[in-house]
């Protein structure tokens, strides 16, 4: 443990984090030319990097993140140390993705609420929040700003591109869009594109927020309000789809929230239940610092997602040109991105020959299991990245820190 001071608190720093991070903001001046026809004029990416680009700058692994997530992958975020990433269990010196021998950049997606260019930001051109006039979004736009961003880095070829869920998208993304530009492809609880009944979910929350009187077609930064009953609602139907029918059960079953004495139901609409307490904060969290407009924005990328649809759905025709190497992992309770799909993404692998490792993980957790820390997931990805940093000669790895020490 290190300890660590900052002007408001003082705190410990555990053994294999990255430690205080810090974000930074680049600016991009070149337009970008959206797939919807649109075009931005200008935008700011928001990242991290975490571990030291090696001289011949080839140990780079971008890492993509998911819906709600943003570029703070790993370590303490140094203006809020009480914020840690959301996939500090996995990367980090001695962990699955090694610090000590890869550098790691998160980025935040353009049209998110946390640094990067979106709805909120100010419209150069009119002085004011872009709000629903921001332009519509893609996967392929966000790999196409990302490459710039590794341009800006010098960085000619990534040793990995990394992703779970919508990250799991834009890592298959790239593979497909910018082949040369990536050695290895690491796609985690993903798709190949939407099923209806995930475009339907999507439908659902985006109405719930498109009908909050407090949306005002998107441009409620006018009244100086929010739709925080549609967001809200939004997350709390997200959030059940995220989890298995298991971990429900076993976190809240039927069991009543402060019953009285005799444990009857009270017989009207307030909480009952844990597991609506639980769902009803949830859904208020999230409110207070997720932007409406930015979960439309995403959730419709979402279900824009299919790189076979320009060749007849035909998904291995559509990865034909893909040269990375690619490991692939689901696990057994994700209803979401189920391992049917994942499996779907293998077998157009293997019917073009290409080198693919598949893991599918036996995990009670639903489609959150990517952000948990199994020990097994763990190892899969541990040791894939063994064997990338012993085919780039990175050394072996030093720390006994990582979940198969």
């Amino acid at each position: 443990m290190v300890s660590i001071s900052t002007t408001d608190t003082s705190f410990s720093i555990p053994e294999g984090s990255v430690g205080l991070v810090h974000s930074e903001f680049i600016q991009f001046d070149e337009p970008l030319h959206l797939s919807s026809g649109h075009v931005l004029p200008q935008y700011e990416l928001a990242i991290q990097t975490y571990g030291q680009l090696n001289a011949d700058r080839s140990n780079a692994v971008l890492i993509c993140h998911a819906l709600n997530a943003s570029h703070h992958v790993a370590g303490f975020d140094a203006q809020n140390p009480d914020s840690i990433g959301w996939w500090d269990n996995m990367v980090g010196p001695g962990k699955a993705l090694d610090t000590d021998r890869f550098f790691v950049i998160g980025v935040n997606n353009i049209g998110s609420c946390f640094g990067s260019t979106g709805p909120a930001s100010i419209n150069p051109v009119t002085g004011e929040p872009w709000g629903a006039s921001f332009p519509m979004l893609t996967v392929e736009d966000w790999v196409h700003a990302q490459a710039r961003l590794a341009d800006y880095l010098g960085i000619k070829k990534f040793a990995a591109v990394m992703g779970g869920s919508l990250g799991g998208m834009q890592a298959l993304s790239w593979a497909i869009t910018c082949p040369d530009r990536l050695v290895n492809c690491i796609v985690i609880a993903s798709t190949p594109r939407l099923s209806a009944q995930n475009i339907a979910f999507n439908e659902v929350a985006r109405r719930a927020i498109i009908t909050d009187p407090e949306f005002y077609d998107g441009n409620y930064h006018k009244y100086q309000t929010v739709p925080k009953r549609g967001l809200s609602v939004a997350r709390m139907l997200g959030h059940i789809t995220y989890l298995s029918d298991e971990v429900m059960a076993e976190k809240f079953g039927r069991a009543q929230r402060n019953p009285n004495d005799s444990g009857q139901y009270r017989y009207n609409y307030d909480v009952e239940f844990e597991v609506e307490s639980y769902l009803r904060y949830q859904g208020e969290k999230f409110s207070k610092y997720f932007d409406a407009n930015t979960y439309l924005l995403i959730t419709r990328a979402l279900d824009y997602f299919d790189p076979a649809r320009h060749v007849g759905g035909d998904l291995a025709r559509s990865l034909a040109q893909v040269t990375a190497r690619f490991l692939v992992v689901s696990f057994t309770t994700d209803w979401r991105f189920t391992p049917e799909r994942s499996r779907e993404i293998v077998q157009a692998l293997l019917k073009n020959k290409t080198s693919v490792t598949y893991a599918e993980i036996d995990a009670p957790h639903g489609h959150d299991a990517f952000l948990l820390d199994d020990r097994r997931y763990h190892g899969v990805v541990q040791g894939y990245y063994d064997q990338i940093a012993e085919q780039l000669g990175l050394g072996a790895r030093q720390r006994t820190t990582g979940v198969l020490a």
